[in-house]
């Protein structure tokens, strides 16, 4: 903010760096610049400042449509005075001698721009369709804005220049957006329900291929057990066959054995039954050409053979006498013997008896 310093009969000014002043003394342009600093006659001297920032302008205009709809163009506007000169003799900036009313150069300028601006929206918005100011509307104004704004020529007279036009927004209103919304809700909709459909059946086409190869799996597993028991019965069968054959080829050299055996035996008994045939036979020529005595003494011995142990024999003198008679007459004889321990209880002593 600038600053006027009084003294008597005169007046100091002290600008500031965003402020551009002029100073006009009787009608002519004595000092003029950004931030300067001069003497000055309050009695000749008025003073005007203007702002050379960049300033921005935001405005929303309701506009009508060709299929008369209405809809809300919001709408920010940038712009700088170049010509400080030019806007201060055309707006209201003076500060000297100091007004009744705050300057209102700036609000002047504006409502200019606005004015000029809604202008431009209005003409613009007029000549579409709701469906073209929704889709396409915002780069349409934007460009007609910055024609219309940039080359108006009150603007340029006054010294004023659009740095920038921006469109913000241009909405129907509510009920109709919300319509217009449903067309294109449904739209996303159908390719959300679109794309969890095709992500079930991408799923649904990897279960079925794993259970596909799980299926596989399991029926190359059956055909490799089948193989299996095929190979192990055929192992089985080779191996009973093996060992039937073994057996057989076993029992067959037992039966040779057994009937060499047989025939070994048989012919062993022959040649011993033979032999004792002979031997029968050559005992009964000889005990058919001896005499009694000798088959007596034969027969004798054959008893003694049959009897049990004699521990103790008594011989009598009646057993010898008999027995020398028998061995000298040829009649039989019999004497008593007395034995001990012969299988018998004690002091039992009974004779033997033996007959010619």
């Amino acid at each position: 903010m600038s600053i006027i310093k009084r003294y008597p009969f005169i007046r100091h000014f002290q600008g500031t760096p965003t402020h551009f002043v002029v100073h006009l003394d009787r009608g002519k342009a004595r000092h003029s610049g950004a931030g300067a600093a001069f003497w000055f006659f309050p009695s000749t001297s008025v003073l005007s400042e203007l702002p050379v920032y960049d300033q921005e302008l935001l405005a929303t205009f309701h506009a009508i449509t060709a299929d008369h709809q209405d809809v809300t163009c919001q709408i920010a506007v940038a712009y700088r005075v170049v010509d400080p000169v030019g806007a201060a003799v055309r707006y209201d900036f003076g500060i000297f001698p100091m007004p009744t009313t705050p300057p209102q150069g700036g609000e002047q300028l504006s409502a200019v721009i606005g004015q000029l601006a809604q202008t431009v929206v209005l003409g613009e918005v007029a000549a579409m369709s709701l469906e073209q100011v929704t889709r396409a509307g915002a780069p349409t104004i934007q460009a007609a804005l910055l024609e219309g704004l940039g080359g108006d020529g009150r603007l340029a007279e006054s010294g004023v220049a659009i740095v920038s036009v921006n469109v913000l927004g241009v909405r129907p209103n509510p009920e109709v957006e919300r319509a217009l919304q449903t067309p294109l809700r449904e739209e996303l909709q159908s390719a959300a329900d679109s794309a969890l459909y095709a992500r079930r059946a991408l799923a649904v086409e990897r279960e079925r291929a794993i259970a596909e190869n799980e299926l596989a799996t399991k029926i190359e597993l059956a055909r490799q057990r089948q193989q299996l028991v095929d190979q192990e019965g055929a192992n089985a069968r080779r191996e009973a066959e093996e060992t039937a054959a073994a057996q057989l080829i076993a029992q067959r050299a037992q039966a040779e054995r057994t009937e060499i055996d047989t025939a070994a035996r048989a012919a062993q008994i022959r040649e011993v039954g033979a032999a004792e045939a002979a031997a029968a036979e050559a005992m009964m020529k000889a005990q058919a050409a001896a005499g009694p005595e000798i088959m007596r003494a034969l027969a004798m011995r054959e008893l003694a053979g049959h009897l049990p142990g004699i521990g103790a024999l008594t011989i009598t003198p009646d057993l010898v006498t008999n027995l020398l008679a028998a061995l000298g007459g040829g009649r039989p004889f019999a004497a008593g013997l007395t034995a001990a321990g012969a299988g018998s209880g004690a002091g039992d002593h009974k004779p033997p008896r033996a007959e010619g």
